[in-house]
């Protein structure tokens, strides 16, 4: 890897020798112009003949500044290039590498959007274990980044292609204007009508146009963070406890979705027959149905259906031990087809 601080000292040298070269054919008899033009056609090495006859001094004097003056300049000359195609190649090689990991992944979420939110969207996905590709039209903003990126316009079709939409299971649409996310709504959409697209908004206006454009989601941080300091005020100790229930993951207790698979055995079943609390331990708090409604501190009597998702409390080990207990299936699985 290139050493940058070769450069200020090859160009000091290089200096060197070109005020050392003048200033010894000033001494014997040159011009200042005439210094100069003898010292840069020498160490140049172009063949031109002596603007002066030299004497034996200045024949001995051109002598050294040639060995002198031709390695200095070599050297010069051999850090710049290093520089200009080892950064280029870096830049590359990089680069394609980059579209490597992009186009061997699956099940990714793409963020549009590389400002203040997309970032703290972005370490919020990273911190849950989600795998990122980043679409940014400011190749600066990414250029620091360790999360794979696109550059380029998210509202183009193919840019989001590059980003492998064809395999992502998210979008989250988070540029700096409301226009930008509703183009890159519908351009998703488009694209993948079976993506959760996540868009951000910034006047409530837009709430409604997004949402008929295809997100499934629209967040407003402004709205949001009015209502969190509220809450803070308002109810200090709740807001506290569901903040660090849903983000500090070194607490022991944190809340998990889980959805009822088809051929589930516990679809059909009421909370109290399935057994969930006493099988796995976690407490199911909350059931929505698929029109999106909730039912909230569920009786032991609901009724599980395929396709509910049922927002449950508990540790990770009994959260894995309700997701396991609900994606139970009825009757053994499949055998292998022979091959």
């Amino acid at each position: 890897m290139t050493d940058w601080r070769r450069l200020p000292v090859a160009l000091a040298l290089l200096a060197g020798v070109f005020a050392v070269g003048t200033i010894g054919y000033v001494v014997l008899g040159f011009s200042v112009l005439d210094a100069v033009y003898q010292t840069v056609t020498t160490v140049a090495t172009v063949g031109f003949r002596e603007v002066h006859p030299l004497d034996g001094a200045g024949k001995i004097f051109t002598i050294f500044l040639i060995l002198v003056g031709v390695g200095t300049a070599l050297y010069t000359f051999s850090v710049v290039l290093e520089m200009l195609i080892e950064g280029q190649l870096r830049d590359l090689l990089g680069r394609r590498r980059m579209e490597r990991q992009i186009e061997a992944r699956r099940g990714h979420v793409i963020v549009c959007g590389w400002g203040r939110v997309g970032h703290a969207i972005a370490a919020e996905l990273v911190a849950g274990g989600a795998e990122l590709v980043v679409v940014e039209m400011d190749a600066t903003r990414v250029d620091d980044s360790d999360v794979p990126s696109v550059v380029g316009d998210a509202t183009d079709d193919r840019v989001l292609e590059r980003a492998g939409l064809a395999h992502a299971r998210a979008l989250i649409a988070a540029l700096d204007t409301d226009a930008g996310n509703l183009f890159v709504t519908v351009s998703a959409r488009a694209l993948r009508p079976d993506l959760f697209i996540v868009a951000r908004v910034r006047v409530t206006d837009s709430e409604e146009k997004l949402r008929r454009a295809g997100a499934d989601r629209v967040v407003n941080p402004q709205s949001i963070g009015g209502a969190r300091i509220a809450a803070f005020v308002l109810q200090p100790h709740v807001t506290e406890f569901l903040d660090v229930v849903m983000h500090d993951r070194a607490l022991e207790f944190r809340l998990e979705e889980v959805v009822v698979p088809p051929g589930a055995t516990v679809a059909g079943q009421t909370i109290r027959d399935a057994h969930l609390r006493d099988r796995t331990g976690a407490l199911v708090l909350a059931l929505r149905e698929s029109d999106g409604s909730f039912t909230t501190n569920p009786s032991p009597d609901a009724t599980i259906r395929e396709g509910h998702v049922l927002i449950a409390i508990g540790t990770s080990s009994e959260l894995e031990a309700l997701t396991h207990a609900i994606g139970e299936r009825v009757g053994p699985d499949p055998a292998p087809h022979a091959g």
